[in-house]
């Protein structure tokens, strides 16, 4: 089951497209990553996604409901956590949650509890005088003490030290196991999505290069090392499935997305005689995955 279904939605600003035909789902009850460069349409997908912002063509619908029709019901469900978002900084942190607390019919005191003793947060100081860090900690509470279906996070881990994003992350990862949140997060920090992440969904330009469980990115993604026979040449006839091919001294290099059975049989069966030695496959990382597939976007699966 999906938390949120994009079907086929493009949005352009003065003729200049941000998103083209954008169709993906968000499973229900997962921690899903939205990754790509900067400019790539991850925060235009998410002002469409939360009804800011009208989807010039196309549909989103969010637990059930069109996203052009969601109303204050519904965003008693519905958490968003934004590295710019406004808080009234010159509430005190008990001020803001005493604020926050009757807005949500289903606000837990208990988990309120919980998270401010494991956040530590000065309650008698003012916002603008925490951190960035506590600032985040202190939006964080407020989002999750009501008890979100869905969580949507735009980038909440940036500029803050790792001893902050572990907390943060922990949190969110055992709150997203022990109560079955779907979780949508935008984020740079690739490492610390990579143990987050159930699904990665992967944009360029627009344009959505890879929709899929992390596992399965993980999986299929390989960089093969191949041991050439002195003088050898690499065939003119290349696999389309080869990217990054690189040729240095007598070994040759190069990224392989359909990793499997049979991949290193096909291998020695399209480079023939000039293999000379082992064949290796090496595991790639989230991020060499996310650049192979923002520098070849013909990749897109």
């Amino acid at each position: 089951m999906s938390a949120v279904s994009f079907k086929k939605v493009s949005k352009f600003f003065m003729g200049k497209c941000a998103l083209s035909q954008l169709t993906m789902e968000v499973p229900e009850g997962k921690v899903t990553a939205f990754l790509g460069p900067n400019g790539a349409g991850k925060t235009t997908a998410i002002k469409l996604m939360l009804g800011l912002d009208s989807p010039t063509e196309g549909e989103i619908t969010v637990r059930g409901t069109s996203s052009e029709q969601l109303g204050a019901g519904d965003f008693e469900s519905i958490a968003y956590v934004s590295e710019n978002q406004k808080l009234p900084l010159w509430m005190t942190v008990q001020r803001y949650l005493d604020f926050c607390r009757p807005l949500y019919p289903s606000w837990d005191d208990e988990l309120e509890a919980r998270l401010l003793e494991q956040y530590q947060l000065p309650m008698k100081s003012k916002l603008k005088h925490l951190s960035r860090g506590q600032l985040m900690k202190v939006s964080l509470l407020s989002n999750l003490a009501f008890r979100p279906k869905l969580i949507v996070l735009d980038e909440p881990f940036s500029g803050l030290d790792p001893l902050v994003r572990d907390e943060l992350i922990g949190g969110l990862l055992e709150f997203s196991e022990s109560e079955g949140w779907t979780v949508f997060i935008s984020s740079h920090d690739i490492e610390e999505i990579e143990r987050l992440a159930d699904h990665v969904a992967i944009i360029k330009d627009g344009i959505l290069q890879s929709n899929e469980s992390t596992d399965s990115l993980l999986a299929r993604f390989r960089r093969v090392l191949v041991p050439l026979k002195e003088g050898a040449e690499v065939p003119a006839g290349i696999s389309k499935e080869w990217f990054g091919i690189e040729k240095a001294g007598r070994f040759l290099t190069f990224m392989h997305d359909r990793w499997g059975e049979g991949a290193l049989r096909k291998l020695q069966e399209e480079l023939g005689e000039i293999v000379d030695g082992e064949v290796r496959g090496e595991v790639l990382s989230l991020r060499d995955i996310l650049v192979a597939l923002s520098k070849n976007p013909q990749l897109k699966r």
